[in-house]
């Protein structure tokens, strides 16, 4: 056995005699805002929005909502361009000296996303108590996550304009690891400062008969790729023939379900999944049992959470906050209601609103499930189809037609002087577009009543485009958004709608005439 998993196992059994208690995590969250507002008491943004007088008051919560408004990026965005010109103590103390790059897949544009030393710190520290948790798991042997990790991340090479550095979160974090960490994290420092993700790919599938993977995290698409590659250059059976420790897979960002029959048929035996909440933003949350349906909040580790009940009384037709719209607290949230999400956090985010969207399906440890974004939700006449529905409807054509359907998106669209919804779904194989169609609508319509409904009224059809898996990632190539973090959007509006239909009429998916009514 390694040093290394008899260090794990002696944690392990401490901690179980020890009996350590849970504490309250509603109070954790109370004390986590009070640290915040301390800690940026004397920041420009504290000095504009009086912290000290949020600190003094009676109801810490309560005042920290009237005194400080909610924040898209675009509102934001000033304070933190003062951060990324170098000026100090902006929206946190000190200076900034990386900024993370968001894929931005809400509107298409990049986003700077500060993040502080204390940030990393935080993620460190979460990154620990995952791997901790996993490794008290029975489906997975202490040896499996001591052997080597491979993380499928952006370039560890930052962008550098004098005053900070800019790239990937992944390479960020991963750049700065501890340099003992690097004989567990697979791969080498220099092939993840690569920039080709070609490049990259290809030096993990040369080096992979010299690692012993037992654990790998990444966005499921990208796995997949390498993957397959390593069999096909090694002419394997399967991945386990090459990483016969190979137990567990950490994944996020993307929902796994559409990938799982396509992954499974790439393993030599069971590979358990492990979700966890890891955003440009900070680390939010991580799947606490395998057998979990859901994720559990960190509500101590360096970020304060609010969540606005995600109707049409805090957000208007185009999916945008209303400037009046109401927060909650932990404490005050309920069981499998829609909310979007709010934070403040160590690295200067106050009261942001990150996009996504999450349920609670459990209160008694905090465990949520994300269920898309704020504008990844169609609803042209009310049908309230979100990302979580549209993952399920994929999940159950995967099973249907006993294949993998990996990849698809969705655009709302007019027709018949109302509204439909066109699917674009990634398949390489021959099957009957119309049934499939119908056997989608159907499940949507089981599961969805308000889709249910609308289909007998506004939304007058469903329509279907089979389109092969390897132009969705094609299409990102010609955006400049390949990479390991980088997913596809399962709603397109606007120019990236427009952008993708006339990327597949040039690929003869569609007829050059073809005319898809988009909104």
């Amino acid at each position: 056995m390694s040093l290394l998993s008899q260090i794990v196992k002696q944690g392990n059994k401490i901690r179980k005699q020890l009996g350590i208690p849970h504490p309250n995590k509603i109070k954790q969250q109370q004390l986590m805002l009070r640290k915040l507002l301390e800690r940026a008491l004397f920041t420009e943004f504290g000095k504009k929005y009086h912290f000290e007088k949020i600190i003094l008051g009676n109801d810490l919560e309560k005042s920290f909502k009237e005194q400080v408004p909610i924040h898209n990026y675009a509102d934001i965005k000033p304070w933190w361009d003062r951060a990324r010109a170098g000026e100090r103590n902006v929206t946190w103390p000190g200076k900034i000296k990386y900024f993370a790059l968001s894929s931005g897949t809400s509107d298409g544009g990049t986003k700077y996303i500060p993040i502080s030393s204390a940030m990393l710190r935080a993620i460190k520290r979460g990154s620990i108590r995952q791997f901790l948790r996993i490794s008290r798991e029975k489906k997975s042997p202490i040896e499996a996550i001591t052997k080597h990790a491979l993380v499928v991340s952006g370039s560890t090479t930052l962008n550098y304009d004098g005053i900070s550095y800019s790239g990937d979160l992944s390479g960020i974090s991963i750049g700065s690891q501890p340099i003992w960490f690097e004989q567990f994290s697979k791969p080498e420092s220099h092939i993840l400062a690569k920039s080709s993700w070609k490049e990259k790919i290809d030096a993990i599938v040369e080096q992979a008969p010299n690692w012993d993977v037992g654990s790998v995290a990444g966005v499921p698409a990208w796995v997949q790729i390498i993957f397959e590659r390593i069999i096909d250059r090694y002419n394997l059976k399967n991945i386990h023939e090459i990483w016969p420790n190979l137990n567990v897979y950490i994944h996020g960002g993307v929902a796994i379900e559409p990938y799982k029959k396509s992954l499974e048929k790439l393993y030599g035996k069971e590979v358990m999944y492990v979700e966890t909440y890891l955003a440009s933003e900070g680390f939010f949350a991580y799947q606490h049992h395998s057998e979990s349906k859901g994720m559990r909040l960190f509500v101590n580790n360096g970020i304060y959470f609010e969540f606005v009940p995600f109707d049409e009384k805090n957000f208007d037709e185009n999916y945008e906050i209303r400037p009046e719209a109401e927060s909650l607290t932990l404490g005050e949230v309920e069981l499998n209601k829609e909310y979007a999400l709010l934070i403040s956090t160590v690295a200067g985010t106050w009261r942001y609103l990150i996009g996504d969207t999450i349920k609670f399906i459990s209160l008694n440890n905090f465990e949520i499930k994300i269920t898309g974004r704020t504008k990844h939700f169609l609803s042209l006449c009310g049908e309230h189809l979100s990302v979580d529905n549209m993952n399920s409807g994929i999940s159950y054509l995967s099973d249907e037609y006993s294949t993998a359907f990996n990849e698809f998106t969705t655009i709302g669209v007019s027709y018949d002087k109302l509204f439909a919804h066109q699917w674009f779904i990634g398949c390489d194989i021959s099957v009957d577009k119309e049934e499939l169609k119908n056997k989608l609508d159907g499940h949507l319509k089981l599961m969805n009543d308000d889709y249910a409904i609308e289909r007998k009224h506004g939304l007058k059809d469903v329509f279907v485009t089979l389109v092969p898996n390897a132009y969705f990632n094609e299409f990102l190539k010609t955006r400049g958004k390949e990479g390991g973090q980088t997913k596809f959007p399962r709603v397109l509006k606007g120019n990236i709608a427009q952008e993708w239909v006339s990327f597949l009429k040039q690929k003869n998916i569609l007829t050059a005439d073809a005319n898809i009514g988009l909104l």
